[in-house]
């Protein structure tokens, strides 16, 4: 797993992408579909059509990274976006779930309890 800031926002487009597109592309599909600037630091993941396949591209100091991820077997599911956007916030708890193949939408976070002084 990448190692990632706790404050970074992790954006899921939820509409496959053609996987032949690099850095240009999917900067493209980050400003038009997206509507976010790619250098503001937030982390962007993609899936193939068949969904066996990820694509992060996230910038750091410097300049873009690009990861790829093929899964050996088995798909990630994509969650359903709320509106008419074409992605879903998740963080870094979430996305560990999500490559591991677990379901977000039946994912439950249980409250913690504060103990009484």
């Amino acid at each position: 797993m990448i190692g990632l800031p706790t404050s970074t926002p992790i954006y899921l487009c939820t509409t496959p992408v053609d996987f032949r597109k690099g850095f240009d592309g999917l900067t493209g599909i980050v400003t038009a579909s997206l509507g976010h600037n790619v250098t503001g630091g937030a982390l962007f993941l993609f899936v193939n059509r068949k969904r066996d396949r990820i694509k992060a591209l996230w910038w750091e100091t410097g300049g873009l990274t690009l990861w790829y991820r093929r899964l050996e077997q088995g798909t990630v599911e994509l969650p359903k976006p709320q509106g008419d956007q074409s992605h879903v916030t998740i963080d870094s708890v979430e996305l560990a779930m999500w490559i591991a193949g677990v379901s977000l939408k039946s994912a439950k976070t249980r409250r913690k309890r504060m103990k009484a002084a």
